[in-house]
């Protein structure tokens, strides 16, 4: 399970898992606006962390970033943290 706390939206985290092939499953936004959410987990339930990222980034809603947006950086946030553990 991966946490991370967003940024500039109205969901103040988001939960998810990732499968030993790279796809994303069972996310969870905290807080925010719950129908568009659980409808944008559904949509990127077994979807590889590659495709969530570059279909999401970019969206924008307010303070130039939007609840998808802060999925695709915690996708990054998730990359990133798997690479520094890696190199350990």
């Amino acid at each position: 399970m991966f946490t991370y706390n967003t940024k500039g939206t109205c969901s103040r985290q988001i939960i998810f898992d990732v499968d030993a092939e790279n796809k994303i499953h069972n996310v969870k936004f905290i807080g925010g606006c719950s129908g568009n959410l659980q409808g944008v987990s559904k949509l990127v339930e077994g979807k590889s962390l590659e495709e969530v990222e570059s279909v999401l980034r970019g969206i924008k809603c307010r303070n130039n970033t939007s609840c998808p947006d802060q999925l695709a950086q915690a996708v990054v946030a998730y990359k990133n943290r798997e690479l520094r553990e890696q190199k350990l």
